[in-house]
Formats: structure tokens, C-alpha cells, sequence
């Protein structure tokens, strides 16, 4: 599932999931009311709240339209909300699952978090918090993060200057699709309308975001994966890490790729993205790593540590 259809789906069931208590509140504390009266409140129309009616009804409440003059939408007289229906673990689980989707900054999550706590007689708890930010980012990395959730959300063009691998400024414009977490790195995957085409750009390469007023329609995800195959072909790799790098070992590899050898250290074989990210990510390990195969990856190692012992 897309990022944008992801949050857009919970969009929808946490409002809905408030419309519901709503209702039932009213109702609770009002003998009647019509559909057209819940309709106007809500700003939907005569037919969602049928639906939303139909939703209650099979749920197991007693609630009922009748028709004609002084009809409406009513409860059983005898009715309370029945809270014992869910185990106290299911309230639970129910609490920490809203209070999750707090990222979202859905602006009716609070609403049901807060009258669900209430109706359970429970203070939340903090006990999760999920931020997308990187580690150590400034208000400005944060902001330019949340601009671009929200433009994949709203489906908004977002224009910004972009440093490619080679150190080259351009400027980009592009139909924001999805966020993705890569080897430590925030990406942003996206059709660029400058060169029409998918492409992903890592966030902190990119500067000067801004969310247009253009709004775009959503265009076949194949296209984003397809492209995504031919950028990636992969590499095997045979590496060996010394002991004081098995801080990284586990956090980095899979546990089938890895073999502790007698000394302590580790030999990884794995097969990794190919691409001139591959050099500057191995060199990140410094002395703690020697790259055993291929030949090839090997020999271009050690030219550009030439190149860097020559610098000095």
C-alpha cells in the first residue's frame, strides 16, 4: 500500500470512528434527531449517515430511524453504552493503538483518543511515540519532513533544489509519492517533472522545499517499482569486520549472513545495491573492514585509498 492511500485510509476510519461516538452521543443525551441535522453537523451527506446508522445497528446498538412527521433517529429509551463488551486488555490495546497514529496529525485522532479514554475511564499514556525525523534534526529538517508528508497526503507539486552525487545543483519539481527509511537514510520517492521520469532524492541532499498550489492525480505505481528494479541490481559481496565492529554487524546485515570467526571477527556475505554509494558506505567502517570479494569491488578500494593517501 502507497504512503498517501496508507494515511488517507486512516484518515477516513478515524473520522468515521468520531462520527460514530458523536452520534452516539447525541442520541444519548437527545430523545431524536434527524439525518439531515447529523448531516449538516458533520458536513457529509443524508446517505454516510444511513451508513454510518447501518454501521452502529450491526455493531449490536440499539438504534433506530423512524419515519414521517416528529420521526428521526433515536435510541432505545433503556439504552447505555455498554462498555464491558471489550476486555480491558482490548481498551488497551485500542488507547495505544490511536495514541500511535498521533504522527498522522489527523486532527480527529485526539477527539476519539480523548472521548475513548474517557468512556474507559483511563488516562492516556504516553508510552509510544512515532517520529519519522532523522536523529539530531534541526526544526527546519523537521518541517521540511512533515512538508513533504503533507504534500504526499494532499497530493501537491513541491519544488526544491536538489545536489546530486556529484555534487551538481538542479531544480526539481516533482509528484511526491512515497517516504522511505534506506541504509540509515530518509529517501523521498517521487515523479520528477523536470526530467519525467521516477527518481528517488535522499532528503538531506535536498534544500529550499516549497509546496506548490498544483495539485496532481495519481499516476500507476508500477511505473515508481519498475524503475526501482533497474536502479538496484545488486552486487555479492564477501567482507570481513573486525570485533570492534560488531556494533554494526547485527545492526546492518542479517544474522544468516554473518559467520563470527575464531579471532572474534565477522565475515558478511551479502549482496548489496551497486552504485558509487557502496564505496563511501564501506569506507564508513574505516579500519574495521577489508573487503574480500569481488576482485573488482576489492582493486577499486584500494585505488581510492591511493587517491586519498596521495592527498596527503
Amino acid at each position: 500500500m502507497s504512503g498517501y492511500l496508507f494515511y488517507n485510509v486512516i484518515g477516513v476510519i478515524i473520522l468515521q470512528i468520531n462520527r460514530l461516538f458523536e452520534i452516539i452521543y447525541i442520541l444519548l443525551n437527545k430523545k431524536s434527531i434527524t439525518a439531515k441535522e447529523l448531516a449538516e453537523r458533520f458536513e457529509v451527506s443524508v446517505r454516510t449517515i444511513y451508513r454510518d446508522i447501518d454501521t452502529l445497528s450491526s455493531a449490536g446498538i440499539p438504534i433506530y430511524a423512524s419515519q414521517g412527521k416528529g420521526g428521526g433517529i433515536s435510541l432505545l429509551d433503556d439504552y447505555v453504552l455498554n462498555k464491558s463488551v471489550l476486555s480491558e486488555r482490548e481498551q488497551n490495546e485500542i488507547l495505544y493503538a490511536l495514541q500511535s497514529l498521533s504522527i498522522t496529525l489527523t486532527p480527529e485522532t485526539d477527539k476519539v483518543l480523548a472521548r475513548l479514554s474517557s468512556l474507559f475511564n483511563r488516562n492516556t499514556t504516553n508510552w509510544i511515540e512515532v517520529d519519522f525525523s532523522p536523529w539530531g534534526s534541526n526544526e527546519n529538517g523537521t518541517c521540511q519532513f512533515t512538508m513533504i508528508k503533507n504534500a504526499i497526503l494532499s497530493r501537491q507539486i513541491i519544488e526544491f533544489n536538489y545536489f546530486g552525487s556529484s555534487g551538481e545543483k538542479s531544480i526539481r519539481k516533482v509528484e511526491p509519492v512515497k517516504l522511505v527509511f534506506k541504509v540509515n537514510a530518509w529517501y523521498l520517492q517521487a515523479f520528477c517533472l523536470t526530467r519525467n521520469t521516477y527518481r528517488t532524492f535522499k532528503i538531506t541532499r535536498m534544500s529550499d522545499l516549497q509546496m506548490t498550489p498544483e495539485s496532481f492525480s495519481e499516476r500507476n505505481f508500477e511505473g515508481i517499482k519498475e524503475n526501482e528494479q533497474a536502479q538496484t541490481t545488486q552486487i555479492d559481496v564477501c567482507l570481513n569486520i573486525s570485533a570492534e565492529g560488531a556494533y554494526r554487524v547485527y545492526d546492518e546485515f542479517d544474522e544468516e549472513d554473518i559467520t563470527k570467526n575464531n579471532d572474534g571477527s565477522y565475515m558478511v556475505k551479502a549482496s548489496l545495491p551497486r552504485g558509487d554509494w557502496i564505496y563511501n558506505y564501506l569506507f564508513s567502517y574505516g579500519p574495521l573492514l577489508e573487503v574480500i570479494e569481488p576482485k573488482e569491488l576489492r582493486q577499486e578500494m584500494k585505488n581510492r585509498i591511493k587517491i586519498m593517501t596521495n592527498k596527503y
